[in-house]
């Protein structure tokens, strides 16, 4: 099967579009039904509130999404019903606009929900804005669209009641298909046609997607009670999946080797043609098994990976035959790897086929919620942000002015029925940051005009009615699908929807595509311009804090291999919490790097630095994962006292980094005990040491090279002028 299949097929047993199926449903059925009993101004007011509240209706833990929904209901009613009579006065509706722009923006100090509610709250109130009510039509109005949030969210916790853990298996199918893209990115470094440094941006970039997948499957998963119970079979197996989903995840990225040496060494042969096709197997192979979790239906392999393991371990013995005086141990590595990968794939699929009560319990509760973070809801929050040292506060203002301007120019410019979309534009275009708002501002024009084109086309080709209902309503479930998805391709198709529901109600649909064409423009264009313009947040600004946190989850990694090397046991959720946060905090960066990329270059800074920054730390938490890893599974040896001092140096050159930049860090000790100084008689020489100890001094030694090339690229950007003796001589002083 193709990828493209393969996406499609993901693509309609995804939850985003199980979401455009229910909003389109809710949406519209109030006004189908309304509009029989000749009543379609009520059914449009009921679908108005049940849109709003599903803007809230983003994926999480059921009880969160209640209560986001519980609350949003409220908050648009009251703002339904103050934008109802203050529209009646020019002044007080500009007072109101600039007012709740600021407050609902605010939200956003309380995270991802909170601003969601805040943004249908805004959508509200520029609906609202040019509705012609009379004062004792204002409270019904209200009261209407609070009638349908309410059914929105009805039916919303219906459909969770009969379907509780479909939300989890489509977010755990979507990240295992993350995953599962991830590994095929990393066979395209054994195809010596491909470039190594190509490879590591688009594996970063891949890595950014699947930590976003993994943040959403721990919300669902581990803030689920119904799940982290582990009341039954379906629960457990979510549960045990993704955690060992995650520990493949981590045998995917500690998977490195120095793959220019490796192409040198055995390109010619073919033999690293036949790893990457192997690997592409083993990538299917997991993006089969993600799928069928997804689409919930049973799934049996029909790959025979032992025979081509067999086949590739014949090949690479015939390599070393072949190629004398060149060691193939390397390559014998890597089918140790893809054993074990292979190995790990098994063990996932065996839960599909066991029985209820074979499915083992391993987690607690409480551990399940260490892993997943916990949002303050206090009133201090809001307090603390009020101040432009506040990103979220500093956005505020600037969308407060920027809709202010938006406002003013459609009230004294734009004479149009829906000058109100310029207000939504602008509010809706101008994001915290200038990258997104650049890139949003050009999604929504192509969108618009692309959308337009679309709409005008079918609607001069076709009058009948039957025809523009089933048409607008595939455009309907397909852009609320790609809402969260792909911008550009909701508003493309959001464009010809509304085109479509506006002809309707019997106005001239070339009319209005060209006001919302006119009214997107200009929108953007303030948008743009506030971005730009009203102290902007630029992402070079907000670099050092995103390298600072990488070598904090790099240092806390490598204190854990430390604590292995030192014979000290190694707690497995300790473990895992620390590898999360390099996870976590390496997407972090990436997705940074990113969006700087596609800013003004004179905003941008030491690109080439950040982007080395950014490999050398994906390597060196490679590399300890894969060390780290292998000593949990054996029992502890003698101490290398040699191996000890190069992570001990590692870490004093990676302490002295992160000092760089945040000087008042405290960088605890690893929990090693006493360990001797080095002498001759406590130290071993290479030659007495066996082939593993060689070997995992070699890889130690590796991990200090890495560590000292963070510090020399650390230095570049921040332009440190420190001298490398002094630099020596603080590592000199860390170790004595």
């Amino acid at each position: 099967m193709n990828s493209q299949t393969r996406n499609i097929q993901y693509f309609l047993f995804s939850q985003d579009f199980s979401d455009g199926v229910r909003i389109t449903l809710a949406a519209l059925l109030p006004a189908v039904l309304f509009a029989q009993l000749g009543e379609l101004t009520t059914g449009i007011t009921l679908s108005t509130g049940a849109v709003c509240i599903s803007i809230i209706d983003t994926p999480g833990p059921v009880v969160h999404k209640r209560n986001g929904m519980l609350y949003g209901n409220l908050v648009i009613f009251l703002v339904a019903l103050l934008t109802g009579f203050a529209r009646f006065n020019a002044w007080t509706l500009g007072l109101e606009v600039l007012a709740l722009s600021f407050l609902m923006t605010m939200l956003n100090v309380y995270g991802n929900r909170a601003a969601s509610l805040g943004s249908a709250a805004l959508l509200v109130m520029i609906l609202n804005m040019e509705q012609p009510l009379t004062p004792a039509e204002v409270v019904m109005h209200s009261g209407l669209i609070l009638a349908g949030g309410v059914w929105y969210m009805a039916l919303g916790l219906v459909l969770f009641r009969v379907l509780p853990y479909r939300p989890a298996q489509q977010a755990l199918g979507e990240c295992i298909h993350a995953i599962a893209n991830y590994l095929k990115l990393k066979a395209a470094f054994y195809r010596i046609r491909t470039d190594l440094d190509d490879d590591y941006r688009k594996l970063v970039a891949q890595q950014v997607i699947v930590s976003e997948k993994q943040d959403a499957v721990r919300e669902l998963l581990f803030k689920t009670r119904q799940i982290v119970k582990e009341s039954n079979a379906t629960s457990r197996r979510l549960l045990l999946t993704f955690v060992d989903v995650m520990d493949l995840y981590e045998h995917i990225t500690a998977t490195y080797y120095d793959y220019e040496a490796i192409r040198n060494q055995f390109g010619h042969t073919g033999i690293l043609e036949e790893i990457a096709s192997l690997i592409d197997l083993i990538a299917a192979e997991l993006d089969n098994i993600g799928f069928a979790i997804q689409a919930n239906h049973s799934f049996r392999s029909r790959s025979n990976f032992l025979e081509r393991l067999e086949h590739l371990k014949s090949r690479i013995d015939a390599v070393g035959e072949q190629e004398q005086g060149t060691s193939n141990l390397v390559l014998k590595k890597l089918l140790v790897n893809l054993r074990n990968l292979t190995q790990r794939l098994t063990d996932v699929l065996n839960y599909f086929n066991a029985k209820s009560e074979t499915i083992p319990t391993r987690h607690t509760e409480v551990e399940y919620m260490r892993f997943v973070s916990h949002q303050d809801y206090d009133l201090k929050v809001l307090r603390d942000n009020l101040t432009f040292s506040s990103s979220v506060f500093r956005h505020s203002v600037r969308l407060m002015l920027a809709s202010g301007v938006a406002f003013l120019i459609a009230k004294l410019l734009f004479s149009g029925n829906h000058s109100y979309w310029i207000v939504m534009t602008t509010v809706y275009m101008l994001k915290p940051a200038f990258s997104f708002t650049k890139e949003r501002n050009y999604q929504r024009i192509v969108g618009t005009l692309s959308g337009g084109a679309i709409a005008g086309v079918f609607l001069l080709l076709t009058s009948d009615k039957d025809l523009h209902f089933f048409v607008m309503l595939i455009f309907m479930v397909l852009s609320y699908s790609f809402q969260r998805r792909s911008y550009v391709v909701y508003v493309t198709l959001m464009t010809p929807f509304i085109l479509i529901m506006l002809s309707f109600l019997g106005l001239n649909y070339l009319d209005i595509a060209e006001e919302r064409i006119k009214d997107t423009v200009v929108g953007c264009i303030i948008a743009f311009s506030a971005g730009y313009l009203l102290f902007p947040s630029w992402e070079y600004e907000q670099l050092n804090d995103y390298m600072r946190d990488v070598l904090k989850a790099n240092i806390s990694y490598l204190q854990k291999l430390a604590e292995g090397l030192a014979g000290k046991p190694v707690v497995l959720t300790e473990y895992k919490l620390v590898r999360k946060d390099v996870f976590v905090s390496s997407a972090n960066l990436a997705a940074a790097f990113q969006r700087m990329l596609s800013e003004p270059k004179s905003k941008q800074r030491s690109n080439e630095d950040v982007h080395q920054f950014v490999v050398l730390n994906h390597i060196l938490a490679s590399n300890i994962a894969t060390l780290t890893s292998s000593l949990m599974a054996k029992e502890p040896t003698e101490q290398l006292m040699e191996g000890i001092r190069a992570v001990r140096r590692a870490l004093s050159v990676l302490g002295a980094s992160l000092k760089k930049f945040d000087p008042t860090t405290k960088i605890a000790e690893p929990n090693m005990g006493e360990i001797l100084p080095y002498s001759e008689a406590t130290g071993r020489r290479k030659a007495n040491l066996s082939s593993d100890e060689r070997q995992l001094l070699e890889q130690l030694e590796f991990i200090q090279k890495v560590s000292s090339d963070i510090g020399r690229v650390t230095d570049a950007m921040l332009e440190v002028t420190t001298k490398p003796k002094q630099l020596q001589a603080v590592v000199d002083s860390e170790l004595h």
